[in-house]
C-alpha cells in the first residue's frame, strides 16, 4: 500500500480541507467566535486521523520492505503496535 493512493488518507486530508474551507466563509460571513472554533476543532481531529492513517501506512510499507509479506496474525499485531503512535 502506498500512501499516495490510499484513499482513506485521501478522503480525510478533503475533509480537512473541506472544513478549512468553511472556516474561511465562516469568518468572512462574520459568524460567531464559538461556532468558528468548533470547525477550527474539526480541521484539527481530520489532520490528526490523516497523520495516523499516515503514520500506519509509512510503518508497514517499511516493515514489509525489510521483512516480506506480513500476515494477517502480524498485521493485527501491528495496528495494536501503530495505535500507540497516536499517543506521540
Amino acid at each position: 500500500m502506498s500512501h499516495t493512493t490510499d484513499k482513506q488518507l485521501l478522503n480525510r486530508l478533503k475533509r480537512a480541507n473541506g472544513h478549512l474551507a468553511k472556516i474561511v466563509d465562516m469568518i468572512e460571513a462574520n459568524r460567531d467566535g464559538m461556532e468558528i472554533a468548533q470547525q477550527m476543532q474539526a480541521v484539527i481531529s481530520a489532520l490528526e486521523n490523516a497523520k495516523v492513517v499516515l503514520i500506519r501506512d509509512h510503518i508497514e510499507h517499511h516493515l514489509e520492505d525489510i521483512v516480506g509479506d506480513l500476515g494477517p496474525e502480524a498485521r493485527e499485531k501491528l495496528a495494536h503496535l501503530s495505535d500507540l503512535a497516536k499517543f506521540l
